[in-house]
């Protein structure tokens, strides 16, 4: 019952997203403002709030969680695949749906649901999530989604070669460019999990007027990222968004099914409830955005990639209280 509650506080913060940019109170140019709040400042401060608590994770939880979370993905890279070929899914559009079965919106949902079902404690659970999360994304996502991937003309190159040595170029360019991956890969999210977790298990002391400053910003999380996520609806016809059967079938397996079927195997082996929620929580939220993100950045099927977050978004909020009262 409070998840079902929770989901429709969800929901309605999301409806006014949504009415606020038919109304042009939320434009693109102020949705993207305020996602970079969320990403930079709000949501990093929920993450820190999990070590402020006075619940405290025992060594053989952190020990069982990080098991979970290296089958966790590895059963999901697995399935992603599969499932797209069982699917009967266009070559085009395998690469997006193998990205959408892995990556779910675990940030801008996944945070504020087990926040306000667990408490701020087991946000140290989730933030567990966070770094294999980042690491297969920038990897094994943006390898999935690029179908179009240019292959850069080498033919200057090789005259250039002729008069002068580029290697000390090209080894910048290469320098630079992993630079700018584990920038991304490391980015304010995952440092906020990591700083988190070394506050938690080195006791470090924290002032009140940091816990305070910390807090309330924690608290904008959910309501900003549910109605920036509310404002991209707006953007879609939902209509034609229900006619796609495929997605509609892929929606129903990745909320559903794969969620149920995770849970049930791990309580077999895990006793603990809050670990078992903050997976099932993992599980069934929704396609995160970041696969649009990279679909339109890569050359891969954006326009699927948008119709998946944004469907099974607005599915998630009945799909996730049926399977923690199916599992849990």
């Amino acid at each position: 019952m409070l998840l079902l509650q929770q989901m429709l506080v969800l929901f309605i913060l999301m409806a006014i997203g949504y009415f606020c940019y038919k109304k042009s109170v939320i434009t693109d140019e102020v949705s993207k403002k305020l996602s970079a709040i969320v990403v930079n400042i709000a949501n990093p401060a929920l993450v820190l709030t999990g070590c402020m608590g006075e619940e405290k994770m025992q060594g053989s939880e952190l020990t069982q969680t990080l098991v979970i979370v290296v089958v966790m993905y590895g059963a999901l890279l697995a399935l992603a695949s599969f499932l797209p070929l069982l699917l009967r899914v266009e070559k085009k559009s395998r690469g997006t749906y193998r990205a959408m079965t892995v990556f779910s919106n675990i940030g801008f949902m996944g945070f504020p649901v087990i926040s306000a079902l667990y408490g701020n404690g087991a946000l140290l659970y989730a933030s567990l999530f966070m770094i294999p999360y980042n690491v297969l994304i920038y990897t094994y996502g943006i390898s999935a989604i690029s179908t179009e991937m240019k292959t850069p003309d080498r033919s200057g190159d090789k005259a250039e070669d002729k008069f002068g040595d580029r290697s000390g170029e090209k080894s910048t360019d290469k320098s630079t460019e992993r630079s700018a991956l584990l920038g991304k890969v490391f980015n304010v999210g995952v440092v906020a999990c990591l700083v988190s977790i070394m506050i938690y298990f080195f006791n470090i002391p924290l002032p009140d007027f940091v816990k305070t400053t910390v807090t309330n910003l924690s608290n904008l999380t959910a309501p900003l990222s549910m109605m920036i996520i509310g404002a991209s609806l707006a953007t879609i016809d939902l209509k034609k968004l229900f006619m796609d059967g495929r997605l509609l079938l892929f929606s129903l397996i990745k909320l559903i099914l794969v969620p149920a079927a995770g849970v049930l195997v791990i309580r077999q082996f895990v006793s603990n409830e809050i670990i078992c929620g903050v997976c099932m929580v993992m599980l069934a939220t929704p396609v995160g955005s970041m696969t649009a993100m990279l679909a339109q950045q890569y050359d891969g099927d954006y326009e699927m990639a948008s119709k998946g977050v944004a469907l099974t978004t607005i599915l998630s909020v009945a799909t996730i209280p049926l399977v923690a009262a199916v599992v849990m």
